[in-house]
């Protein structure tokens, strides 16, 4: 007998909110997760109101701090299971702190918080609570992050000496927040985005990108936070130089006024034997460049599982792609692996039996937490005119 679909909650995603709906197709996306509850908005009414013409049926709720009075209050199996948090930065840390003293594990959306001292505080509730907290990372869910992880910590490209992580948009080139987009304005609001709009929104992206692949700590950093766009109170422009953990240099950059550029996250590893490139525009693809070889094209579930170059593959990797070569994987399948694998932790913890929730799957809260020590550590070298700063 299968076991019962998970119940999910939804905090935030109305009034034209745009991160909800990738999510929640990705809940729907196996038949094992299920959206149910819902509060939609800070205000009360709208809350209401979103909740009574949503695409399907869900118990809507006026706040918050109601749902999860309320469906903390249910038996096992009538509650939410678990909840995703799509709200603005600064509604991040007091919803994931109260669902982790009712018991309910939590998938947030990034950055994890707006404060390194909040972040610390989810860190320590997680450690007490025993319980599943995931962070929306959204690019570690790609099959080509997972296989390029194990190709560099496999040591084919040899010790790690440069990486290139960067994420590239041009949507707030312009006074967007001026034209009544939602999502721009609250971006560049520090009161509801926190001390960074550009490096905390996507820079962090590119961070998690290289500490997920290489395995990597970024340790210090020298950071340039710009504002190109005239009155705009946070970045529109982010550049850090870090040293690694290992002794290696990367170059973490992202910037939002780069007309023409769309989603473009991508990473360029250079080891002491060879290189690796993945761009996330075209996620089925990765490269492989060794010395005085031609390059190596390798796309998702058309890796034999024995290859006889890269050798033996691990059966999980092989065994996550759900669909043939050819049928493209895109944004939806990453935030729907991102969910499966969650839903494996918190069926777990459900059951009383350990799990992970190690960042091996998706980030978790100390990636989180990382996260958001990125963005301090950058804040405070800019201040200090670029000078390095320990991580």
């Amino acid at each position: 007998m299968s076991p019962r679909p998970l119940n999910v909650g939804l905090i935030g995603g109305g009034a034209g909110a745009f991160i909800v709906h990738p999510h929640q197709r990705a809940i729907h996306f196996d038949g094992t997760r299920r959206v149910v509850a819902a509060a939609l908005h800070p205000d009360p009414k709208v809350a209401m109101q979103e909740a009574e013409t949503w695409p399907y049926p869900i118990r809507g709720y006026p706040s918050y701090d109601e749902m999860i009075k309320a469906e903390a209050a249910k038996p096992l199996g009538q509650r939410v299971d678990y909840v995703l948090i799509v709200t603005p930065n600064n509604v991040h840390f007091d919803p994931a702190m109260k669902c982790l003293e009712a018991g309910i594990p939590v998938f947030c959306e990034k950055p994890l918080t707006v404060t390194l001292d909040e972040a610390d505080r989810l860190v320590a509730a997680v450690r007490q609570h025993e319980i599943p907290f995931g962070v929306a990372y959204t690019y570690l869910g790609h099959w080509t992050s997972r296989f390029s992880r194990h190709i560099v910590r496999s040591g084919l490209l040899g010790e790690v000496r440069w990486v290139d992580a960067y994420y590239l948009q041009g949507w707030l080139a312009g006074r967007t927040e001026d034209q009544g987009v939602m999502q721009a304005e609250w971006r560049v609001d520090p009161k509801q985005a926190g001390a960074s709009c550009c490096g905390g929104d996507i820079g962090t992206h590119a961070l998690m990108q290289l500490r997920y692949v290489t395995g990597l700590e970024v340790i210090r950093l020298r950071a340039h936070l710009e504002t190109f766009v005239e009155g705009r109170q946070l970045d529109d422009h982010f550049t850090a130089y870090c040293q690694l953990s290992n002794g290696g240099r990367a170059l973490v950059r992202a910037s939002q006024i780069a007309i023409g550029h769309k989603n473009d996250l991508g990473i360029e590893i250079n080891g002491t034997k060879g290189s690796l490139v993945w761009v996330q525009e075209e996620p089925e693809e990765l490269i492989i460049r060794l010395p005085d070889q031609p390059d190596r094209t390798y796309w998702r579930a058309a890796v034999a599982a024995n290859d006889g170059f890269l050798g033996e593959l691990p059966e999980d990797l092989m065994a996550e792609p759900n669909i043939p070569p050819g049928h493209p994987e895109a944004f939806h399948d990453a935030f729907a692996r991102l969910h499966r694998c969650f839903e494996q932790d918190v069926r777990a913890y459900l059951d009383g039996k350990p799990f992970e929730s190690d960042g091996s799957k998706y980030a978790n809260v100390k990636d989180g937490r990382t996260g958001i020590a990125f963005i301090d550590a950058a804040v405070r070298s800019d201040a200090e005119g670029g000078a390095w700063v320990e991580m």
